[in-house]
């Protein structure tokens, strides 16, 4: 299974970014996903998720009314739209894709990250 984020950058604040993350290797369709980030020197911490099916979403407190997650499941990609961007937007993005499978064991992988840089 892969994970493959893209769409990070350096951006002004106020600007926009659209991260993608593209899953292969599974069944994208089964799989809930989440945006983590990761600031430096700052421990990982979730911003966005969104349910297998696209139903329900979730968002952090400080980027809810700015970022969107969204997904496509015949492409087998999520989406992460980040507008009016802060400089404390800063960090490494991570997609997360989890599927429960019985009991107390869940499937989930992880992507590499892709670098979202905001300045002032």
């Amino acid at each position: 299974v892969q994970l493959v984020e893209s769409g990070g950058g350096m951006v002004q604040a106020g600007g926009s970014l659209t991260l993608s993350c593209v899953v292969s290797g599974t069944t994208f369709s089964s799989y809930d996903v989440a945006w983590y980030r990761q600031p430096p020197e700052k421990e990982r911490e979730p911003v966005a998720a969104i349910s297998w099916s696209g139903d329900d979403t979730y968002y952090a407190d400080s980027v809810k009314g700015r970022f969107t997650v969204s997904r496509d499941n015949v492409k087998s990609t999520a989406f992460l739209q980040m507008s009016n961007l802060k400089p404390e937007d800063t960090a490494a993005y991570y997609c997360h894709a989890r599927r429960y499978l019985f009991g107390s064991v869940w499937s989930d992988f992880w992507g590499r990250g892709t670098q979202v840089t905001v300045s002032s």
